[in-house]
């Protein structure tokens, strides 16, 4: 077997996308192999089988969020409002300020 840590990164790379490859290839062979069986087991008591696969949902990629705060000196400062307040919300807030004054 190949020494992994005499492959350059590059090197490293290809081994990891041909290993991917070959593993999709031997689900996607073994899937045929299982349906296969599945129909001829069917058939030998005379029943058809309709085997249907899956839709590939499409990938869902995030939508922008729209900014709902920002900074009242550094307009380049915003925040969504979601996840943790970024650390100049929190500075303000500390110094006794409210939220909603930096909406927008």
């Amino acid at each position: 077997m190949t020494e992994y840590q005499d492959l350059s990164e590059h090197e490293l790379q290809a081994v990891i996308e041909n290993a991917e490859k070959a593993l999709k290839n031997k689900q996607a062979n073994k899937r045929k192999e299982v349906i296969a069986q599945i129909k001829e087991l069917a058939a030998s008591i005379d029943l058809i089988v309709e085997i249907h696969e899956p839709e590939k949902r499409p990938v869902r990629k995030g939508a922008k969020v729209a900014i709902k705060y920002r900074h009242p000196d550094d307009h380049s400062k915003t925040w969504t409002g979601r996840g943790v307040a970024p650390r100049w919300m929190q500075e303000l807030l500390n110094a006794g300020r409210q939220r909603s004054e930096f909406e927008v």
